[in-house]
């Protein structure tokens, strides 16, 4: 086969090249002559999961923890999880997202040990807000990082204030009862109704006219049901302190004594958290609900998204256990206190 003059210097040319190309060994200088461009690292992605994403407290908390993933650039992924299913399903869901950890206030506080596997499987480091996890033993699993309120002290700031209410009101300690609806299955719970019981029989009040009433669930309903069955049995009392695990059991339960006929003259109930409240405390014509002690729903929420942030980013450990403390809101004062914890406009 014979080939054109002009076509046989085309192929040598094109074969020249490639035997250029192919010889061409990568130097210092021309590996580095057109480098990669690296992708910027991804925020870090943290989940915050609450057992009732509706209820003001916990969107307060999420509030708090947008704060923190703003001030320190990492991403905050918000999941509500209200049962344990959903609660393990939360986690798959986190850890294939790409997060590096999270915090919860689990629905069920037994669900402690099978979280912490759960996170351990996907490598996530966790942290518990609120509620405690309790392991197997029944006890309190001191060795997963919580940040929660001091329960009982809280709880005896309840009492001590009911009590200097009562006696600035100068009822008769014989005419008057106390009306404490419980929650005993949850630790926490029975430490603020325990804690306000302590505080206020050390001031003086009888144990007899104490009267604890337990709610079956821990929303208005459940305990506007509780105090109505208190209510008929005790007849006789003529003015009623109540106190509960938090706003909304103080709040069902003034709705029952308005419900038999007692005013805001002859009530003086304080709730636990400040933020399912003000509306109650918004109202033009006082009711019964006199007060609540704030825990700071968004300054749980940002420190512990700080923490865990800090636990990720740096692997600083943070404390096991970190208590916060309350404080006293009333009508005069709840806009200007919330207001400076970010929790109103």
């Amino acid at each position: 086969m014979r080939f054109a003059p002009n076509s046989v210097f085309a192929l040598l040319a094109v074969g020249l090249a490639l035997l250029a190309g192919c010889s061409k060994q990568p130097t210092a200088g021309n590996a580095t002559a057109t480098p990669a461009v690296p992708s910027a690292p991804g925020k870090i992605k943290l989940g915050f999961l609450v057992k009732q994403a509706e209820e003001p407290w916990f969107q307060f908390e999420w509030k708090g923890a947008e704060k923190a993933a703003a001030k320190h650039g990492f991403e905050v992924i918000k999941l509500g999880v209200p049962d344990g299913e959903k609660a393990i399903a939360a986690i798959d869901s986190l850890a294939a997202m790409g997060a590096k950890g999270f915090v919860i206030c689990t629905p069920d506080v037994r669900l402690g040990p099978a979280i912490v596997n759960q996170a351990k499987r996907n490598g996530l480091k966790v942290i518990t807000v609120d509620d405690q996890f309790i392991g197997p033993d029944g006890k309190f699993m001191t060795d997963v990082v919580y940040l929660g309120m001091s329960a009982t002290k809280i709880g005896e700031s309840v009492g001590a204030a009911l009590h200097t209410e009562m006696k600035r009101r100068a009822w008769p300690v014989a005419e008057t009862g106390v009306c404490v609806v419980t929650f005993e299955e949850l630790d926490t719970a029975r430490q603020r109704t325990d804690g306000a019981i302590a505080a206020l029989t050390a001031a003086g009040f009888p144990v007899k006219q104490i009267f604890k009433t337990p709610q079956k669930t821990t929303d208005i309903p459940g305990s506007f049901d509780a105090a109505n069955v208190l209510l008929t049995r005790r007849p006789e009392v003529k003015h009623w302190l109540v106190c509960a695990l938090n706003d909304t059991g103080v709040l069902g339960a003034v709705r029952a004594t308005e419900g038999r006929g007692f005013g805001a003259a002859d009530v003086i109930g304080i709730g636990i958290n400040g933020t399912d409240c003000i509306d109650e405390l918004r109202k033009p014509k006082p009711t019964g609900f006199y007060g609540s002690m704030l825990v700071s729903a968004p300054g749980e929420g940002f420190r512990t998204a700080e923490m865990l942030h800090d636990w990720v980013k740096n692997d600083t450990v943070p404390p096991l256990d970190t208590r916060t403390t309350g404080i006293f809101i009333t009508r005069e004062n709840f806009a200007q206190v919330l207001k400076q914890e970010g929790i109103i406009e």
